[in-house]
C-alpha cells in the first residue's frame, strides 16, 4: 500500500513544434488580427475554420474567443432574449448556464441520470412545465446521451439544440460527430480540452442564417467575405444592421498553433481513449466503485475518468479523496460540501436560482472525477486504478 504516484494531472503535453514554427512565422510577421491579412492571403483562423468543418463535416464554422463566449454567441444567434428559460443539464460546468445567464435568460436545469447524461423523461417534463425552445446540450465530461432519442423529442417540441462539446471534441454517437445533431455546435479549445491554444473555442453549423448572425456577432464587420467556411454573400443580405458587434474574434497565433493539432487529433484520441481504458480495467470490480456505463454507440474521447461511490458517507469519500492524494492521485469530488478549482454544482450556482434536483444530487453526491493528461502513459494510469482501487477497499 506505499506504492505512489508521481506524475502531474494538470500537465499537457508540450505544443507540437510544427505548431510552434506557425506561431513564430505568425509573430514575425506580426499580423495577428484574423482580418490582417496580406495581398492574397487566405490566413490562419480562415483556415482552421475550413479544416474543422472538413472534419467534422458541417457546411459553416467560426473559429472565436473561447468556448464560452461560443455559446453565447450561438443563443444569441438563435434570439434568446432576458426573461427567456433555457434547458440545460445539471451535471455540467459553471460556464454553461453562465453563456445561458450572460445574456439575462433563465437557466433550467434537467436532472441527470447514473451513467452521466441527460435525463430524457425529465427533458420532456420540463419542456412541456417551462414552454422552453432552446436546450444547451452539455457533453459533460464527455459523456454523450442517446442523440437520436433526444432529438426526437427535440424535433416534436420545437426545440432547438445547441450542442456544447467542449469535452467531446472527436468524439460522435452512431458515427455522427458531436456537434452535429443540433442546430449549432460549440467546442473548446482551453488548455485543458482536445486541443490547446489556452483559450478558444469554435462554432459549427449547417444553417446559413444563423452562421451569418453569429459571424456579425463575432466581431467580423464588413469583412465576413474573407471567411472560407462561411454563407455566401446573400445570407447577410439585411443582417448588417440588425446583428450587434459583440467582439470575440479568434486570432491568428491561436488559429496556427490549433491547425497542426487538428491533424493530430484522431491519433490523441486513441491515445486517450487507451489511458481510459487502463484506468477502466483496474477499477473493474473493485467493491463500492461504480463505473459509468459506455453504450455501444457511443464513439467517446476518454480525456478524463468518472466513477461513483454511492454508498459512501461524504465523511469517508472526504477522508479517501485525502488518502488518494498523499499518494499523489488528485481526485475531483462533485458532491464536495464547497466549490474547489474548477469543480462545482449546480446547486452551487446560487445566481442561476436553480430548483432542488434529488437525482441529480444524488449521483453527484458520490461522484469522482479525474483527468487524463497525455502526459500519462498506460502503466501510469494502471497505478493510479491500483492506488484508487487500495484506498477505497481500505476505507
Amino acid at each position: 500500500m506505499s506504492d505512489r504516484f508521481t506524475g502531474s494531472f494538470t500537465q499537457q503535453e508540450p505544443i507540437p513544434e510544427d505548431a510552434i514554427d506557425a506561431a513564430v512565422a505568425v509573430l514575425r510577421h506580426g499580423r495577428l488580427h484574423r482580418y490582417n491579412l496580406a495581398p492574397g492571403e487566405t490566413g490562419e483562423v480562415a483556415l482552421l475554420e475550413q479544416e474543422f468543418a472538413r472534419f467534422t463535416g458541417a457546411r459553416y464554422c467560426l473559429a472565436v474567443a473561447s468556448g464560452g463566449y461560443a455559446l453565447a454567441t450561438a443563443l444569441r444567434a438563435l434570439g434568446v432574449v432576458p426573461g427567456q428559460p433555457v434547458l440545460t443539464n445539471a451535471f455540467t460546468l459553471a460556464p454553461v448556464p453562465g453563456a445561458i445567464a450572460s445574456l439575462g435568460a433563465r437557466p433550467v436545469f434537467v436532472e441527470t441520470t447514473a451513467d452521466l447524461v441527460i435525463d430524457l423523461g425529465h427533458l420532456a417534463r420540463r419542456i412541456a412545465e417551462t414552454g422552453a425552445r432552446v436546450l444547451t446540450l452539455s457533453h459533460m465530461r464527455g459523456h454523450i446521451c442517446d442523440m437520436a432519442a433526444l432529438m426526437a423529442i427535440c424535433d416534436a417540441a420545437g426545440v432547438t439544440v445547441i450542442e456544447d462539446c467542449a469535452h467531446t471534441m472527436g468524439a460522435a454517437w452512431n458515427g455522427t460527430p458531436s456537434g452535429r445533431h443540433g442546430a449549432m455546435g460549440c467546442y473548446s479549445t482551453q488548455t485543458y480540452k482536445h486541443l490547446n491554444s489556452g483559450e478558444g473555442g469554435l462554432i459549427l453549423s449547417d444553417d446559413p442564417t444563423l452562421m451569418a448572425r453569429a459571424i456579425l456577432l463575432s466581431g467580423s464587420y464588413m469583412m465576413y467575405d474573407r471567411h472560407r467556411a462561411a454563407p455566401p454573400p446573400e445570407a447577410f443580405e439585411g443582417l448588417v444592421a440588425e446583428v450587434p458587434n459583440v467582439s470575440g474574434r479568434m486570432d491568428a497565433l491561436r488559429a496556427a498553433i490549433l491547425r497542426p493539432q487538428l491533424a493530430r487529433l484522431p491519433d490523441r484520441v486513441a491515445r486517450w481513449n487507451r489511458l481510459y481504458r487502463a484506468v477502466e480495467a483496474g477499477l473493474a470490480g473493485a467493491p463500492g466503485i461504480a463505473l459509468i456505463d459506455r453504450p455501444e454507440a457511443e464513439g467517446f474521447v476518454g480525456s478524463s475518468f468518472q466513477f461513483r461511490l454511492p454508498d459512501f458517507r461524504p465523511d469517508r469519500i472526504a477522508d479517501f479523496i485525502r488518502r488518494c492524494a498523499a499518494r499523489g492521485v488528485d481526485l475531483k469530488w462533485f458532491g464536495a460540501p464547497a466549490p474547489a478549482g474548477f469543480t462545482s454544482r449546480y446547486a452551487h450556482w446560487a445566481w442561476a436560482a436553480p430548483e432542488p434536483l434529488p437525482q441529480t444530487d444524488q449521483v453527484l453526491a458520490g461522484l469522482i472525477d479525474l483527468r487524463l493528461p497525455l502526459t500519462f502513459t498506460p502503466d501510469d494510469c494502471a497505478r493510479i486504478a491500483r492506488i484508487i482501487r487500495e484506498e477505497a477497499t481500505a476505507g
